[in-house]
């Protein structure tokens, strides 16, 4: 028998051997537990309801005798996410020891003033004060309350480098600015914790649905919003 032939013989049972293996492997597919599939995001970056502080700096010129409007403007804005159904108590804190203390005084009362007249209770506004860092410097008028909010954590954390890890998972930051941006876009954070209860019926717009469809007609509204020439 030629040395060719005799190669040929033994490079048989090596290819059959090959061959049952990924038949074996494709015969059991099933069974496999895929441990490459990566963890959800939302569990990772969760988004929690916690009370959370919220708090605006408004600055004041040494030469301020009163709110600009452009303070005015400011705080009407920050106001805006106030729950007044809840009332939270509403903290202006003048600087003490700083340039433009005086002004500050004054501007602080005029916030008080104007957060009296959105419909903020005068009884939860506390004016309060905090040490200037410097002497010479004009620190601003910190206006804050607590609120209920929904947040997750901070965005950022690179634990490892990317490029030396074999895992076929995602990333330790996967999903986090996501998470954060659907938290921030919440106007309700209680809508996370479950439905609300539903608005009282129309007794009487629900009587003109029923008589139509009763009648099996099409409603003017539905003509009127339907792309469907009937």
């Amino acid at each position: 028998m030629s040395q060719s032939a005799l190669q040929a013989r033994k490079l048989v049972p090596a290819v059959a051997i090959a061959l049952a293996a990924l038949l074996s492997g494709c015969a059991n597919r099933d069974s496999i537990t895929v441990g490459s599939v990566p963890d959800d995001y939302r569990t990772n970056h969760p988004i929690m309801i916690a009370e959370k502080n919220q708090k605006v700096d408004i600055p004041v010129g040494a030469g301020d005798r009163g709110m600009t409007g452009y303070q005015r403007d400011t705080l009407l804005g920050f106001l805006d996410g106030y729950d007044r159904s809840a009332a939270p108590a509403l903290t202006i804190a003048i600087p003490l020891g700083s340039a433009n203390e005086a002004a500050a005084l004054v501007a602080g009362r005029d916030f008080a003033r104007v957060a009296a007249a959105s419909g903020i209770n005068r009884k939860r506004i506390v004016m309060t004060s905090y040490q200037s860092a410097s002497a010479e410097a004009s620190a601003p008028v910190r206006v804050s309350f607590v609120a209920v909010r929904a947040q997750t954590d901070k965005c950022g954390r690179w634990p490892e480098d990317l490029l030396q890890t074999s895992d076929n998972r995602h990333y330790a930051d996967f999903g986090c600015s996501y998470q954060n941006n659907l938290a921030a876009q919440m106007a309700n954070p209680s809508d996370l914790l479950g439905p609300r209860k539903m608005t009282d019926i129309d007794a009487e717009n629900r009587g003109k649905v029923i008589d139509v469809y009763r009648a099996r007609g099409i409603s003017n509204e539905f003509l009127g919003n339907s792309e469907v020439t009937y």
